[in-house]
């Protein structure tokens, strides 16, 4: 959903060739294969990643590999090698339908692709939401601890309003920080 509200802002600015999405295994080796050979295709050029959940896991391990890239973190997972022993067996891809078999052999690359510390905090920027429902925000707050912050009580893992933060990723893209004020996104009932 992100990604999609996000490449809806860029075509608006007519800017939609520069957001690319790709589609991703559900291994993890095969999705840093394919993370990596779109960053390759642009040596030539700074790299922003936005990563979300196991995204923005996959997005600090390839801006650790990589000086090109820079990467703004939306309510990351710091360790799914160990959130996930749950959902081990059939699971199905909510964006593609597809099924498949979440084994020890998963927990295993993720653990491969686990980072032990951050080499420069300021190649990321964290938004995160206190409500996040799937992971515990302050692992990301404590990981990244030393990186611009956008911490928000409230909201979801999804994150909420996520197209209000648009301009701040941009500005981050440019080098710039920018963040709006925090407000809280409680329930109003």
């Amino acid at each position: 959903m992100k990604a999609q509200l996000f490449l809806q802002y860029m075509q608006r600015l007519g800017r939609a060739e520069q957001v690319a999405i790709p589609e991703l295994s559900h291994w993890p080796r095969e999705a840093i294969r394919t993370l990596q050979a779109e960053v390759e295709r642009h040596w030539d050029r700074a790299v922003i990643l936005l990563g979300s959940s196991l995204g923005g896991f996959y997005s600090t391990w390839l801006t650790e590999h990589y000086p090109h890239v820079r990467t703004v973190l939306i309510n990351p997972a710091v360790n799914p090698h160990e959130l996930l022993p749950a959902y081990l067996g059939e699971n199905r891809n909510l964006y593609s339908g597809q099924v498949y078999q979440l084994t020890e052999g998963h927990l295993l690359q993720l653990l491969q692709l686990k980072t032990a510390q951050i080499a420069d905090p300021t190649r990321y920027l964290l938004l995160t939401q206190t409500g996040d429902e799937t992971l515990d925000y302050r692992d990301a707050v404590a990981m990244f601890a030393d990186s611009p912050q956008f911490v928000q009580p409230g909201g979801s893992h999804g994150f909420e309003q996520f197209e209000q933060l648009i301009p701040a990723i941009l500005a981050f893209a440019e080098g710039r920080l920018e963040l709006p004020p925090v407000t809280p996104l409680y329930p109003t009932s």
